[in-house]
């Protein structure tokens, strides 16, 4: 075996790479609240994955690795693991000493049953495990994955919120989604479940047996729900609650409230999930079918204007369906800068009568209202009449899901490699009515998709970098979608919050490590 990676040193040891303050000691004990919105609808991590959901259930449940901000795989449950020269054969030595919340002790065979749970629960599993022929556990701390044939991105499934792992004394032979413990939920992580009070907070305490010598130091966690984002920012303010996590407030008191003394915040902690924002844009009828629209629409929104305005700065404008935080990004692609007369020169190049095209902003609060105001202002200088047609949560997800719009707002996640977060959203085989979250705007081009699954299986990163270079320059030509920002959602903080996120993963998994300096 070539080690193409291999991870020897402990999870104690990585530890000590985080963002420690100098050489002030850190210290135990205290209580930390935290918002949580909106209240996640559970919290067994292996049957629900929504955001709310990752962020509490994260500190419940562990996986094998954990990812650093430039999003390199780190020990967690597996203390060290192999990778074969041939990219078939994956090999991970557990920690010793791990016991579930319940005394249970962790083995192995945890991990063999996670792989079958989740196969029935999780779909970005089942998506990155159907290139797994076998699962094996030769010993009580060793786990044995064979590959079908060698895929690249594989080493970045075993975060928590992609491969969380389960507890088979819990789970085995019963209805999964009916088990009681669903409601207490058991994991290995730094806290343990306490209580629900629904509507109102979550309460987790610290795992006295967690297997790290000497974490996690804080000794209570409370995600506290508050429905309105005003109340949210006043709970902060008034010091009721110690952390914001990102997009817990309105755009417009970010500036205020990190502008208040005591107050730290950051944008850290997003890499691995790298938020890219974009219009959908029909490709199937009306204006948006035509390519020479869609180009028309790039060059005639101010994307500047609204990461500086709408955004307070916060974010990246993107060149194409890559962020520059996910693996393999090039920036050697077409340009789109802010030119109104070049979008009025491919509007006449096409035609374009005036048809109207009706725009669908996210449901998401009053900034997403604004963005979809601005771009509406942007279309209809150049001469593109626009109808705003909102839509609350339910509706956006039925008019998205059943191809009901021109152009709707989106955001998707990119799990730091482009197979894993990007591909569904430009390949043919992923236009499937029913789903907010594929390839909705319609786009085809099999010689692309030919290429994507080739990029998805070579295991030489060299080569995998070239075909995704080519991969974004035809892409960014063709426009499918309409690139908007890559969104940076600012952690604000009380600053004795010390150690808040020291991986690429943020709040989901970050806060074994936080302590509070008194």
């Amino acid at each position: 075996m070539k080690h193409l990676r291999l991870t020897t040193f402990l999870v104690a040891a990585a530890m000590a790479t985080g963002a420690t303050t100098g050489a002030m000691a850190q210290q135990d004990g205290g209580r930390l609240d935290l918002i949580v919105q909106p209240e996640p609808p559970g919290l067994m991590l292996g049957l629900v994955q929504n955001g709310p959901t990752q962020m509490v259930a994260g500190q419940i449940y562990e996986s094998l690795l954990r990812y650093n901000k430039d999003l390199e795989p780190q020990p967690s449950l597996a203390k060290e693991w192999e990778i074969a020269e041939d990219g078939m054969t994956y090999t991970f030595k557990l920690q010793e000493g791990v016991t579930w919340h319940d005394g249970e002790p962790f083995t192995s065979a945890d991990v063999v049953f996670s792989t079958v749970f989740l196969q029935d629960n999780h779909a970005r599993f089942r998506g990155a495990f159907s290139h797994v022929e076998s699962v094996e556990a030769p010993d009580d701390l060793t786990i044995v994955i064979k590959m079908k044939e060698p895929y690249g991105p594989f080493i970045n499934a075993f975060e928590a919120g992609s491969m969380p792992i389960v507890p088979k004394h819990i789970y085995e032979g019963t209805d999964y989604a009916t088990n009681e413990m669903n409601n207490t939920p058991i994991g290995t992580g730094p806290y343990k479940f306490v209580e629900w009070e629904k509507g109102s907070f979550i309460h987790l305490t610290k795992n006295e047996d967690y297997y790290i010598d000497g974490l996690p130091h804080i000794d209570d966690l409370y995600y506290r729900v508050v429905p309105d984002a005003a109340s949210r920012a006043v709970a902060f303010e008034t010091g009721e609650v110690q952390v914001l996590p990102g997009g817990a407030v309105e755009n417009w008191d970010v500036k205020r409230l990190t502008e208040m003394e005591g107050v730290c915040s950051t944008s850290d902690g997003w890499e691995f999930f790298a938020p890219h924002a974009w219009m959908w844009l029909n490709n199937r009828e009306g204006p948006t079918s035509n390519k020479l629209f869609r180009q028309a629409v790039m060059y005639a929104m101010d994307r500047e204007f609204v990461k500086d305005v709408v955004w307070n700065g916060y974010g990246t404008v993107p060149t194409g369906p890559v962020s520059s935080k996910t693996n393999f990004y090039s920036d050697d692609v077409p340009q789109y800068p802010h030119d109104p007369e070049k979008a009025k020169e491919l509007l006449a190049e096409m035609g374009y009568d005036g048809t109207p095209v009706r725009l669908l902003p996210l449901p998401y609060g009053e900034t997403w209202q604004r963005w979809a105001e601005a771009v509406k202002q942007n279309l209809e200088e150049v001469g593109i009449k626009v109808d705003i047609d909102s839509a609350d949560v339910a509706g956006w997800n039925e008019k998205t899901a059943n191809w009901d719009y021109d152009m709707a707002f989106t955001y998707l996640y990119q799990y730091g490699d482009p197979a894993l977060g990007v591909a569904r959203n430009y390949v043919e085989s992923q236009i499937k009515k029913g789903s907010p979250w594929n390839n909705v705007e319609g786009y085809v081009n099999p010689e692309m998709d030919k290429m994507w699954e080739a990029a998805a299986l070579e295991p030489d990163n060299a080569k995998r970098q070239e075909m995704y270079t080519t991969i974004q320059k035809q892409i960014v030509e063709d426009v499918p979608v309409a690139w908007l920002l890559e969104i940076e959602f600012p952690t604000i903080y009380r600053c004795n919050v010390k150690n808040l996120i020291t991986t690429g993963i943020g709040l989901n998994d970050g806060l074994r490590d936080a302590w509070i300096e008194e």
